[in-house]
């Protein structure tokens, strides 16, 4: 097909009279990633050539051609058949010089009332206002599959740690939910980032407005913007609107990677407390016994590329007076990475959850080692035989002793023992020293019981219908 092959010189109009160096084109141009904005560049475009209509500064018939072909000019797009040029810079360019080729001095008109500065601000707040979108359907669908495990272990008992040591009891339904409640504040940053994102920069142009009598609010309420832009300034100067994406992404990438740790260890022949599906593992190339959790890993080294992201568009902006600098076209190489990453990650953390097996046995196991109710038993002592909780827990922890110096568990103890370390100790101590006891205890709202998880599930399921 053909294309313009006028030199971006040619855009810039008379002001230079040479052509830009090799170098100067190569970084200066944008075109090699910027060109994923086609679809919100158009969009923008077609509402702004419509707007110029409405308010007498484009003929009818000008605006219709416009809008006509800019929908051939994404077709070609889609059909990969578009000629990219990187002496038209960016996706801007690109898309109005083959506009002009299609249709002539019609989509010379085009840019009348706007800039390439709050023409970019307006697409990449389209396309971030999609990522968002997209962020919190990935999370939901992930909640989903996360409640599906915590309702098929509403009572598997599975030991809970702090400092990666055995320190009570918990139901696996509940671990579960542990992540259902943060992925779901990672949904309401980016539905707020979202809210706060959705005001359209479109007509504030270079830096000031127009003179032209655009109609703001018009091209706003076409690309589904709450409001315009207040300030024009502010419009097309700030990128706060993708730190905030990035943000957002950021803090859910920590939850997507604490999780991989944990699948990790559990996976692993020292817990054996999960078996990952073979469609999220991998083998050895010389231990064949191996199978690897490997998308877990890959899940938990791919969030500092998104670490990485906000980093570097905070070091972007950081310096920038107001208002646009050139500095601003590197917004957006890290933050394309950035969503892609985070897609990705939620998707196969789904895929994994989705696949894995609880090994109950193993946690059942594993949740009656370590003294794991001797909380349990401090809080009898101050139920029944009104012990102060210091004295209690002083008197647990020598009953603790006493069971490692044996090598036995606290409920392997005799009664005499016990009654040795104080005489207030009855029978009735046995019946709270079981694992599932334990568990059925923690009633407190927010705890651990079986009856509370059945609950929450109930809960977030009508949360997510």
């Amino acid at each position: 097909m053909s294309q313009s092959s006028d030199s971006s010189n040619a855009m810039w109009g008379g002001r230079f009279a040479g052509g830009p160096d090799a170098i100067m084109e190569a970084i200066n141009a944008s075109i090699g990633y910027d060109r994923r904005l086609a679809p919100q560049d158009i969009e923008g475009s077609r509402a702004h050539a419509a707007m110029l209509a409405a308010q007498g500064i484009l003929s009818d018939a000008d605006a219709q051609a416009i809008r006509d072909g800019l929908l051939t000019v994404l077709a070609e797009i889609e059909a990969g058949s578009f000629d990219f040029s990187t002496a038209l810079e960016d996706i801007h360019m690109n898309v109005e010089s083959r506009l002009i080729d299609l249709i002539g001095d019609a989509g010379r008109r085009l840019h009348t009332g706007r800039s390439r500065n709050d023409q970019v601000a307006t697409d990449f707040r389209l396309w971030v206002r999609d990522q968002c979108d997209a962020a919190i359907a990935g999370l939901t669908a992930l909640q989903q599959v996360l409640l599906t495990q915590a309702e098929d272990g509403v009572d598997r008992v599975m030991p809970g740690f702090t400092h990666l040591q055995t320190a009570q009891p918990v139901t696996w339904g509940h671990h579960m939910l542990a992540y259902v409640e943060m992925l779901g504040r990672d949904v309401s940053r980016f539905s707020d980032a979202r809210a706060r994102m959705n005001e359209c920069p479109l007509g504030a142009a270079a830096l000031a407005g127009t003179s032209f009598p655009i109609d703001r609010h018009m091209t706003a309420t076409a690309l589904g913007f709450d409001r315009p832009s207040a300030n024009s300034l502010d419009a097309v100067s700030d990128r706060d609107f993708a730190l905030d994406f990035l943000s957002a992404a950021s803090i859910c990438a920590m939850h997507l990677s604490r999780l991989s740790e944990e699948l990790v260890i559990w996976s692993s022949a020292q817990f054996r407390f999960v078996t990952m599906s073979d469609r999220f593992s991998t083998g050895s190339s010389i231990m064949p016994q191996k199978k690897n959790p490997d998308a877990a890993e890959l899940i938990r080294a791919k969030i500092g590329r998104i670490f990485g992201a906000q980093s570097a568009l905070l070091m972007v902006m950081k310096g920038l007076p107001l208002a646009y600098s050139k500095d601003m076209q590197e917004d957006k190489e890290q933050v394309f990475d950035a969503a892609d990453t985070l897609m990705l990650s939620l998707a196969a953390m789904a895929g994994m959850i989705d696949g894995m097996t609880a090994n109950a046995p193993a946690m059942r196991a594993a949740a009656g080692q370590g003294f794991s109710t001797a909380t349990d038993l401090a809080d009898w002592l101050v139920r029944e035989a009104g012990l102060p909780f210091r004295d209690a827990h002083h008197a647990t922890g020598t009953l603790v002793a006493r069971a490692e110096a044996k090598g036995c568990d606290l409920p392997d103890l005799t009664l005499a023992e016990m009654r040795q370390v104080h005489p207030a100790i009855t029978e009735a101590v046995f019946d709270v020293l079981g694992v599932d006891n334990s568990v059925a205890s923690r009633t407190s709202y927010g705890g651990t019981a079986p009856a509370n998880v059945r609950s929450e599930i109930a809960k977030w399921r009508e949360r997510l219908a």
